[in-house]
């Protein structure tokens, strides 16, 4: 199916942003249509979601790739760490936003209303989606160069921020096996915002004590500010 001047128009303002035409038109076309489009319309039979598995592949070579040859004096733990930093839902909604992906983005009319193109998790598949589109319009090494040019900035700014390496919940469980206590429990106490926008409550406890709470923009952020709240405790007391 042909695609439409309008369409086509809005592929165009999206080249004219990242400064690369697509050969393939409708490949980049895909990568812009959310599956939701697809359950209430019969007009297209793909969605993004097949570019979205390609896209976190690449990227994650990619950023190994950058890691590995530019940082040779660091661990691999240290590597492993830095990479799931960069390759994740938050890193990658960022850069979603930084060309405005989701405003090319065709979505069911229910999913429309429910805000998805505000949703992170939608942000960051969207990404994934182009970059693999641009790969297979392109070659690895294009979408290398892309990748380099357009995000290094951003990267370094995570790369360079040590304290994103404090894992203070390993580092609380730690205090507590050193006197010989059991396993503490984290605990979902609330949440509130909209879907695309929650704040999580997570309580850390000691069997039902609780030691301290933590908030965060998810579950796992917010456990990692109730551990680190509960070693401010227990380094006051």
């Amino acid at each position: 199916m042909e695609l439409s001047k309008d369409r086509l128009k809005q592929i165009s303002e999206f080249e004219g942003k990242i400064g690369y035409t697509f050969n393939d038109k409708k490949l980049i076309d895909v990568a812009f249509t959310h599956s939701s489009y697809i359950n209430e319309s019969r007009k297209q039979s793909l969605s993004n979601e097949r570019l979205e598995f390609l896209g976190d592949s690449i990227l994650d070579m990619i950023v190994s790739e950058v890691l590995f040859t530019h940082y040779s004096n660091k661990p691999e733990g240290w590597l492993t760490k830095t990479r799931s930093r960069l390759v994740c839902t938050d890193s990658f909604a960022k850069a979603c936003e930084k060309f405005d992906l989701t405003k090319y983005l065709r979505f069911g009319k229910g999913e429309k209303k429910q805000g998805g193109k505000l949703k992170k998790h939608v942000k960051a598949d969207t990404f994934e989606a182009v970059c693999a589109a641009i790969y297979l319009d392109s070659s690895y090494e294009f979408l290398f160069k892309f990748i380099i040019e357009r995000f290094k900035d951003e990267a370094l700014e995570v790369i360079e921020d040590e304290s994103i390496f404090n894992d203070y919940k390993t580092k609380l469980q730690e205090y507590y096996n050193s006197h010989g206590k059991k396993a503490l429990n984290y605990e979902l106490v609330d949440e509130k915002g909209p879907e695309h926008d929650k704040t999580f409550t997570m309580a850390v406890k000691d069997g039902k004590k609780v030691l301290a709470l933590g908030l965060g923009k998810n579950k796992k952020n917010a456990q990692q500010d109730a551990a680190k709240n509960a070693l401010e405790v227990i380094k006051n007391v």
